[in-house]
């Protein structure tokens, strides 16, 4: 057998323990002027994981105030302002960067053989951005928040008496070109720095996936910087855009705002769906089923999400004939989401299937996410739209599929990927805990929403009839199971730093090449260039290392 099927080979790992990422002598500044991708990565999840904290505390402040029918806790215009915050420090500053901009940044260049990414300056400046518009947004909230909701809606976003809509739009457009720049970046990388042998049907699809959405992330965010930028010319200078008393047009913003904010909807989840393929070819023991579909099927979805923006707007007026052909265009981007679905359900079949923690969560993904995505067909279609769309059903569906489905492929690729970013092993047995208490805690959440869209219960409104008082206190005690559900790996992972088991470089005995070098890597990741020689999740290929391994350190 040829050495070069080993890409590091005993020889190099002999050398081992060597410099890494972690285990800098040179403090603080160091880290807040690295070019290692791997700390930025880092510096990301650190800081998203903060605005996470924020945002969820909102989340609980308006379940709490929800526990009665009437307002009890806060004020109208304080409740406006808590579900507008939410959503605003959720969506931008969480769930759009949240596997790009973390998991990404980390394994985009270990997993195609990379020494870095391409720009790697201009990546250390999209987390400078990031943090600059997250401080903008959180300096607005402490001046009084803005109550126009998470989507800046027109003509509200324009009437003067709004508070802090400019400086909480300035905060989302400075995090927008964080998000433009790391697309930028996974771009040309993953062209022009792939490993020797790494042809694009060798890639894996976490690649394909991060691919995709760095396509949508280039592409759709300055939608979202124009209509920003108007809303603030608007409100600074009184031209009329937007607001129709003075010469706007309020559904121009909407068709501006969707555009974006759709194909937004799969750069949240399409990085997601990377972790998922690979959780699920790592704990069934066998390559993706239908390879060449799901990785077509990720461009797929970046291709048709920027054609169905307008099912956001089916009750403000557009016309019947291009009504009918968004729903049309809506049911047909499902379809290669289900193939996803499929082709994940068939890779587990006769697969040897273990229950390690990320698997739990990529169950949960599947669980989650295929509720939500079937929900949707409903406010798809025209007729169930017109009831569903401004109630407690809009609610949930947005969560199951971003929440639900997101977090939980980004709280399994973390538990996955826990071993190579830090080196040490976190409690398997409440690592499982906690996926489960995360599932049951979501489905305790929002199922009863569902009901409550369905019998009318509009959203955003802190005031509603006493029958639906049940169903909101079980939403609310759902939310505080899934809140003890998201703390519970804070604690764990965090203990895990200085307590947990040596991991290895490869626990889970995976194929991709940043399990082929040590855990935490390597400051250059490899000791020299890898060679990719088989195709993705080739299990045969590792059998065929293990057993040349036992050889070679016998000899």
């Amino acid at each position: 057998m040829s050495d070069t099927i080993l890409r590091l080979p005993p020889q190099d790992r002999a050398v081992l323990p060597r410099y890494n990422y972690l285990n800098s002598e040179q403090g603080v500044l160091s880290w807040l002027l690295t070019k290692d991708h791997k700390r930025i990565g880092i510096l990301y999840l650190i800081s998203l994981s903060f605005f996470f904290c924020i945002g969820g505390f909102f989340a609980g402040m308006i379940r709490l105030e929800l526990l009665t029918p009437m307002p009890d806790l806060v004020a109208s215009d304080t409740y406006n302002k808590l579900f507008s915050m939410h959503g605003i420090i959720m969506v931008f500053l969480f769930l759009v960067p949240s596997v790009p901009a973390s998991l990404g940044n980390f394994l985009v260049p270990l997993m195609i053989g990379a020494k870095d990414l391409a720009f790697p300056r201009i990546n250390l400046l999209s987390w400078y951005l990031y943090l600059l518009g997250g401080v903008i947004v959180l300096g607005a909230m402490v001046m009084g928040g803005v109550d126009t909701g998470w989507t800046f809606v027109a003509p509200l976003s324009t009437h003067y008496l709004n508070t802090n809509v400019i400086s909480t739009a300035v905060g989302v457009f400075v995090a927008g070109f964080s998000s433009i720049l790391t697309g930028l970046n996974f771009i040309v990388t993953i062209h022009r720095m792939r490993a020797p042998g790494m042809t694009w049907f060798r890639l894996p699809l976490f690649i394909w996936a991060h691919y995709a959405t760095s396509i949508i992330m280039v592409l759709a965010t300055p939608v979202l910087a124009v209509a920003l930028t108007l809303i603030a010319l608007e409100r600074a200078f009184h031209i009329g855009v937007f607001d129709p008393t003075t010469g706007g047009d309020p559904l121009l913003f909407e068709h501006l705002f969707w555009f974006y904010s759709h194909p937004a909807v799969y750069i949240m989840i399409l990085p997601g769906m990377g972790v998922i393929s690979e959780i699920i070819s790592t704990f069934s023991r066998k390559r993706v089923f239908g390879y060449s579909a799901v990785a077509f099927s990720s461009v797929a979805i970046a291709m048709f999400g920027f054609f169905v923006w307008e099912h956001h707007m089916f009750i403000m007026g557009v016309g019947n004939y291009s009504t009918l052909v968004f729903s049309l265009l809506t049911m047909l981007v499902a379809v290669p989401s289900a193939i996803k679905i499929f082709n994940w359900a068939l890779t587990m079949q006769n697969g040897s299937i273990t229950f390690e923690t990320p698997m739990l969560y990529a169950f949960g993904f599947l669980g989650l996410f295929t509720i939500g995505g079937m929900t949707g067909v409903f406010l798809g279609s025209l007729g169930m739209d017109i009831h569903l769309t401004e109630t407690y059903f809009l609610v949930a569906h947005f969560h199951f599929v971003m929440v639900g489905g997101m977090l939980m492929a980004f709280l399994g690729g973390l538990h996955f990927w826990w071993p190579k970013l830090t080196g040490r092993m976190y409690p398997e047995s409440l690592g499982r805990l906690a996926a489960v208490t995360t599932f049951i805690g979501f489905n305790l959440t929002f199922l009863p929403q569902f009901v409550l869209g369905y019998l009318g219960m509009p959203r955003r409104y802190h005031m509603y009839p006493p029958e639906f008082q049940v169903l909101n206190v079980m939403s609310t005690a759902g939310a505080t199971v899934l809140g003890v559900g998201y703390l519970m790996p804070v604690f764990y992972l965090v203990w895990s730093l200085r307590y947990g088991a040596i991991a290895g470089n490869n626990p889970w005995q995976a194929t991709g090449l940043e399990w082929q070098t040590q855990s935490p890597p390597l400051a250059e990741n490899f000791v020299r260039v890898p060679i990719m020689d088989h195709e993705a999740y080739d299990y045969a290929w590792l059998k065929d290392v293990e057993e040349h391994e036992a050889v070679t350190v016998e000899g």
